[in-house]
Protein backbone atom coordinates (compact mmCIF):
# COMPACT_ATOMS: atom_id res chain seq x y z
CA UNK A 1 0.00 0.00 0.00
CA UNK A 2 1.47 3.36 -0.97
CA UNK A 3 0.91 6.80 0.44
CA UNK A 4 -1.82 7.32 -2.17
CA UNK A 5 -4.27 5.15 -0.21
CA UNK A 6 -3.70 6.87 3.11
CA UNK A 7 -6.27 9.69 2.82
CA UNK A 8 -9.03 7.06 3.04
CA UNK A 9 -7.93 6.43 6.62
CA UNK A 10 -9.17 9.86 7.59
CA UNK A 11 -12.87 8.97 7.16
CA UNK A 12 -12.80 7.30 10.63
CA UNK A 13 -12.04 10.74 12.06
CA UNK A 14 -15.25 12.29 10.72
CA UNK A 15 -17.52 9.23 10.74
CA UNK A 16 -16.10 6.31 12.78
CA UNK A 17 -19.22 4.16 12.49
CA UNK A 18 -19.00 4.14 8.67
CA UNK A 19 -15.80 2.04 8.57
CA UNK A 20 -14.38 -1.21 9.94
CA UNK A 21 -12.25 0.22 12.75
CA UNK A 22 -10.46 -3.07 13.40
CA UNK A 23 -9.34 -3.06 9.77
CA UNK A 24 -8.26 0.58 10.03
CA UNK A 25 -6.12 -0.25 13.09
CA UNK A 26 -4.41 -3.08 11.21
CA UNK A 27 -3.77 -0.89 8.16
CA UNK A 28 -2.18 1.82 10.34
CA UNK A 29 0.08 -0.70 12.10
CA UNK A 30 1.13 -2.34 8.82
CA UNK A 31 1.91 1.01 7.23
CA UNK A 32 3.85 2.07 10.35
CA UNK A 33 6.04 -1.05 10.17
CA UNK A 34 6.94 -0.27 6.56
CA UNK A 35 7.31 3.49 6.65
CA UNK A 36 9.62 5.20 9.16
CA UNK A 37 8.09 8.66 8.62
CA UNK A 38 4.53 7.35 9.01
CA UNK A 39 5.48 5.44 12.20
CA UNK A 40 6.57 8.73 13.80
CA UNK A 41 3.34 10.53 12.90
CA UNK A 42 0.66 7.87 13.30
CA UNK A 43 0.23 8.28 17.07
CA UNK A 44 -1.60 11.56 16.56
CA UNK A 45 -3.86 9.96 13.93
CA UNK A 46 -4.69 7.07 16.28
CA UNK A 47 -5.44 9.49 19.11
CA UNK A 48 -7.79 11.48 16.85
CA UNK A 49 -9.68 8.33 15.74
CA UNK A 50 -10.01 7.13 19.36
CA UNK A 51 -11.41 10.51 20.41
CA UNK A 52 -13.85 10.56 17.47
CA UNK A 53 -15.12 7.03 18.18
CA UNK A 54 -15.53 7.74 21.89
CA UNK A 55 -17.42 10.95 21.20
CA UNK A 56 -19.73 9.36 18.63
CA UNK A 57 -20.53 6.03 20.28
CA UNK A 58 -18.72 5.83 23.63
CA UNK A 59 -17.00 2.67 22.37
CA UNK A 60 -13.34 1.78 22.01
CA UNK A 61 -13.20 -0.77 19.16
CA UNK A 62 -10.33 1.04 17.47
CA UNK A 63 -8.23 1.33 20.63
CA UNK A 64 -8.77 -2.34 21.53
CA UNK A 65 -7.89 -3.45 17.99
CA UNK A 66 -4.80 -1.24 17.95
CA UNK A 67 -3.53 -2.54 21.30
CA UNK A 68 -4.23 -6.16 20.33
CA UNK A 69 -2.21 -5.76 17.14
CA UNK A 70 0.61 -3.98 19.00
CA UNK A 71 0.68 -6.87 21.48
CA UNK A 72 0.86 -9.45 18.68
CA UNK A 73 3.79 -7.64 17.07
CA UNK A 74 5.41 -7.23 20.49
CA UNK A 75 5.30 -10.99 21.09
CA UNK A 76 6.97 -11.51 17.70
CA UNK A 77 9.56 -8.74 18.16
CA UNK A 78 12.62 -11.02 18.19
CA UNK A 79 11.63 -12.64 14.90
CA UNK A 80 10.81 -9.20 13.49
CA UNK A 81 14.24 -7.86 14.43
CA UNK A 82 15.97 -10.93 12.96
CA UNK A 83 13.96 -10.51 9.74
CA UNK A 84 14.33 -6.75 9.30
CA UNK A 85 16.05 -4.18 11.50
CA UNK A 86 14.20 -1.47 9.57
CA UNK A 87 10.81 -2.99 10.46
CA UNK A 88 11.90 -3.44 14.09
CA UNK A 89 13.02 0.20 14.41
CA UNK A 90 9.70 1.32 12.87
CA UNK A 91 7.82 -0.80 15.41
CA UNK A 92 9.70 0.75 18.35
CA UNK A 93 9.07 4.23 16.96
CA UNK A 94 5.37 3.41 16.54
CA UNK A 95 4.79 1.91 20.02
CA UNK A 96 6.61 4.86 21.62
CA UNK A 97 4.48 7.25 19.56
CA UNK A 98 1.32 5.50 20.74
CA UNK A 99 2.57 5.63 24.34
CA UNK A 100 3.23 9.35 23.90
CA UNK A 101 -0.26 10.16 22.57
CA UNK A 102 -2.69 7.73 24.20
CA UNK A 103 -4.00 8.74 27.60
CA UNK A 104 -6.48 7.35 30.12
CA UNK A 105 -7.56 9.95 32.67
CA UNK A 106 -4.71 12.12 31.45
CA UNK A 107 -2.12 9.44 32.30
CA UNK A 108 -0.03 7.34 29.89
CA UNK A 109 -1.36 3.81 29.35
CA UNK A 110 0.03 1.51 32.03
CA UNK A 111 -0.33 -1.50 29.70
CA UNK A 112 2.30 0.00 27.35
CA UNK A 113 4.97 0.82 29.97
CA UNK A 114 6.65 -2.60 30.17
CA UNK A 115 6.51 -3.32 26.41
CA UNK A 116 8.08 0.09 25.67
CA UNK A 117 10.78 -0.52 28.27
CA UNK A 118 11.47 -4.00 26.85
CA UNK A 119 11.97 -2.52 23.38
CA UNK A 120 14.35 0.14 24.71
CA UNK A 121 16.31 -2.48 26.68
CA UNK A 122 16.76 -4.44 23.45
CA UNK A 123 18.06 -1.30 21.72
CA UNK A 124 20.52 -0.81 24.61
CA UNK A 125 22.12 -4.27 24.24
CA UNK A 126 25.75 -4.25 23.04
CA UNK A 127 24.86 -5.95 19.73
CA UNK A 128 22.15 -3.35 19.02
CA UNK A 129 24.54 -0.51 19.78
CA UNK A 130 26.69 -1.72 16.86
CA UNK A 131 23.92 -0.64 14.48
CA UNK A 132 23.54 3.04 13.79
CA UNK A 133 19.80 2.80 13.07
CA UNK A 134 19.15 1.15 16.45
CA UNK A 135 21.26 3.72 18.33
CA UNK A 136 19.42 6.54 16.53
CA UNK A 137 16.07 4.97 17.41
CA UNK A 138 17.01 4.54 21.08
CA UNK A 139 18.14 8.15 21.45
CA UNK A 140 15.12 9.57 19.60
CA UNK A 141 12.62 7.58 21.67
CA UNK A 142 14.30 8.47 24.97
CA UNK A 143 14.16 12.13 24.00
CA UNK A 144 10.46 11.71 23.23
CA UNK A 145 9.14 9.49 26.05
CA UNK A 146 12.01 9.03 28.53
CA UNK A 147 10.71 11.52 31.08
CA UNK A 148 7.17 10.09 30.98
CA UNK A 149 8.50 6.53 31.26
CA UNK A 150 10.65 7.41 34.26
CA UNK A 151 7.58 8.83 36.05
CA UNK A 152 5.78 5.52 35.45
CA UNK A 153 8.69 3.30 36.59
CA UNK A 154 11.85 5.03 37.82
CA UNK A 155 13.61 1.80 38.81
CA UNK A 156 13.47 0.46 35.26
CA UNK A 157 14.86 3.72 33.91
CA UNK A 158 17.74 3.44 36.40
CA UNK A 159 18.42 -0.09 35.12
CA UNK A 160 18.29 1.06 31.49
CA UNK A 161 20.76 3.87 32.07
CA UNK A 162 23.04 1.58 34.08
CA UNK A 163 23.15 -0.64 30.99
CA UNK A 164 23.85 2.37 28.76
CA UNK A 165 26.66 3.58 31.03
CA UNK A 166 28.23 0.11 31.03
CA UNK A 167 27.99 -0.03 27.25
CA UNK A 168 29.50 3.43 26.94
CA UNK A 169 32.41 2.58 29.27
CA UNK A 170 33.10 -1.00 28.20
CA UNK A 171 32.34 -1.19 24.51
CA UNK A 172 35.52 -0.48 22.58
CA UNK A 173 33.72 -1.49 19.41
CA UNK A 174 31.21 1.36 19.63
CA UNK A 175 31.48 3.84 16.79
CA UNK A 176 32.35 7.43 17.68
CA UNK A 177 28.85 8.67 16.76
CA UNK A 178 27.21 6.01 18.97
CA UNK A 179 29.50 7.00 21.85
CA UNK A 180 28.65 10.66 21.37
CA UNK A 181 24.90 9.99 21.25
CA UNK A 182 25.00 7.76 24.35
CA UNK A 183 27.01 10.32 26.31
CA UNK A 184 24.58 13.05 25.24
CA UNK A 185 21.64 10.92 26.39
CA UNK A 186 23.25 10.11 29.77
CA UNK A 187 23.88 13.82 30.37
CA UNK A 188 20.42 14.77 29.08
CA UNK A 189 18.74 12.59 31.72
CA UNK A 190 21.16 13.74 34.45
CA UNK A 191 20.08 17.33 33.68
CA UNK A 192 16.42 16.44 34.32
CA UNK A 193 15.58 15.47 30.73
CA UNK A 194 16.74 18.85 29.47
CA UNK A 195 19.60 19.84 27.26
CA UNK A 196 21.64 22.91 28.08
CA UNK A 197 22.43 25.33 25.26
CA UNK A 198 26.13 24.58 25.61
CA UNK A 199 25.57 20.82 25.35
CA UNK A 200 23.29 21.24 22.35
CA UNK A 201 25.88 23.37 20.58
CA UNK A 202 28.65 20.87 21.38
CA UNK A 203 26.86 17.64 20.45
CA UNK A 204 25.17 18.87 17.32
CA UNK A 205 28.26 20.57 15.94
CA UNK A 206 30.06 17.22 16.49
CA UNK A 207 27.28 15.26 14.79
CA UNK A 208 27.12 17.63 11.81
CA UNK A 209 30.86 17.33 11.29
Amino acid sequence: MGHGTLPRLFSPVTDPSSVDLEKVANVIVEQSLRDATFSKESGKMCYTIIQAESKESGRSIFRSSLLNRLQTEYRNREEMRARSVQEWVCYVSFICNIFDYLRINNMPMLALVNPVYDCLFQLAQPESLQREEEVDCLVLQLHKVGEQLEKMNAQKMDELFSLLRDSFLLQNALGSLAQLLLLEMIEYRAAGWKMTDAAQKYYYSEVSE
